[in-house]
Order: structure tokens, then C-alpha cells, then sequence
């Protein structure tokens, strides 16, 4: 059975597969998804973490491999859905793997939660596997509907921990030779020196000299990034 069709705002990005993922200290919390994206493991489970850990990127790539094992999936980041209001998390009834995204931007509102919780029992009735995602594991955070919340709690609680460096330079290889390029040890290196090393910050920094490479048909090297990430002095 094909993926779902989804409206365009909740398409998965062509990247976001476990295999441009790098699990670093999140092995066992990757593996899991694996387990409960391929069928083989139902229930409810958790992820958790700062933002840049990884959360979206995984709820997609669980949504992917599910489809391609021939599952219903369908991955709902409600940021994006709040302008639809909670009739959002309605019509899911055949998923066979929900992927929910952002909780935490809706914990609080009572209507919200009641859509979360009535997707929560009827996948729980029909066997489906339900993933959900927020910065905070579901004790830390202020439901509104206390049913809700326990039951968020009992779940399989996967929290995620930042990259170490020698893994955020392999993330960084990953994501450029996705795109194309060779970015070398001594470069990526670079980056993390002179940046802030979180990787939403790193990925951003190295779509810019994506874009100024392709243009100057330049290699990525110390110094063509030192010239493309530097302003230029401007003239007296």
C-alpha cells in the first residue's frame, strides 16, 4: 500500500532517510524507529531533544521506510498545521504509522490535545504504530488533559543527545555529498571552529557556500570558504 497522500506542507524532504542520518550517541534511539517504522514493533513512542538534534529528520525517514516496506504513513508536523486547526489530526484512520511533530507547540490547548488524543486511541485499537516528537519528554510538559500526558509518558521515551564533533563533521560530509560536493576533514574542521556548532547553523553555513561554489566553480577549501563566509571590508 502506497504512502498517504499528504497536503503539501507535510511532504517528507528527499533527504531525510536513515541513511543521512548519523546516530552518533542516538544508536539505539535510531534503531527503534527502525523497528517500529518497518512494522515490526507497534505501540507509541517518544522522541525528545533540543532543536537541531534530529527529531524531524527522523519522524520523516521513519515515514519513508515505512512506505517503502509498503506501509500507510503519515507524518504531521503541527507547527505547520496550526493555521488548520485540530481537524488537522482528523482522517488518519488508516496510517499505519502516525509521525507527529512539534507537540510541544500545542500542549495546552484543550482542543488540540482532545484531536492528539483521540488519534492516540484509535491507533492504539488498530494495531498502528504512533511516534511522537517535542523538545521535552511528556512529564516536563503542561498538558492540559492529564489522561493524555500519562499516557504520552508510558511510552517508549527515546531522548536524543547532541553530536560529538568527529560525528557533526560526518553529518556535514553526508549532507554535501548529498549535494553533490566533497567536503573535506580539514574543512568541515573549519566550520566548527569559527561557527557555532549546532548543525541547523552548520547546514545553513554550508547551503551558502553550496550555492557561491556552484557559482565560482570552486572547490571547497579553507580559503574559498574563508572568502565566501567573510564580509568584505567596505570601501572608504
Amino acid at each position: 500500500m502506497p504512502m498517504q497522500q499528504l497536503p503539501l506542507a507535510m511532504r517528507l524532504r528527499e533527504r531525510a532517510v536513515f541513511e543521512s542520518f548519523v546516530a552518533g550517541p542516538n544508536l539505539e534511539a535510531v534503531q527503534s524507529l527502525q523497528a517500529f517504522a518497518a512494522g515490526s514493533a507497534t505501540g507509541v513512542a517518544w522522541l525528545s531533544g533540543a532543536a537541531g538534534v534530529g527529531k524531524s529528520h527522523l519522524l520523516q525517514a521513519a515515514c519513508a521506510l515505512a512506505a517503502h516496506r509498503g506501509l500507510t504513513a503519515a507524518y504531521l508536523p503541527l507547527r505547520q498545521l496550526l493555521p488548520l486547526g485540530p481537524e488537522a489530526l482528523s482522517g488518519w484512520q488508516h496510517a499505519q504509522l502516525v509521525a507527529i511533530d512539534e507537540i510541544e507547540s500545542v500542549v495546552g490547548e484543550l482542543r488540540w490535545e482532545q484531536g492528539l488524543f483521540t488519534l492516540y486511541r484509535e491507533s492504539q485499537e488498530r494495531g498502528a504504530a504512533l511516534i511522537g516528537a517535542a523538545t521535552e519528554p511528556p512529564p516536563r510538559l503542561p498538558f492540559a488533559l492529564a489522561d493524555l500526558g500519562s499516557r504520552f509518558a508510558a511510552a517508549t521515551l527515546l531522548p536524543l543527545r547532541p553530536l560529538g564533533e568527529a560525528d557533526q563533521r560526518e553529518a556535514l560530509r553526508l549532507r554535501a555529498h548529498a549535494r553533490g560536493l566533497d567536503l573535506p576533514e580539514e574543512t568541515a574542521a573549519y566550520l566548527q571552529r569559527r561557527f557555532p556548532r549546532d548543525l541547523p547553523t552548520l547546514y545553513q553555513l554550508l547551503d551558502t557556500i553550496d550555492d557561491a561554489a556552484l557559482q565560482a566553480q570552486r572547490r571547497l577549501t579553507v580559503p574559498f570558504i574563508r572568502s565566501v563566509l567573510t564580509p568584505e571590508p567596505p570601501e572608504s
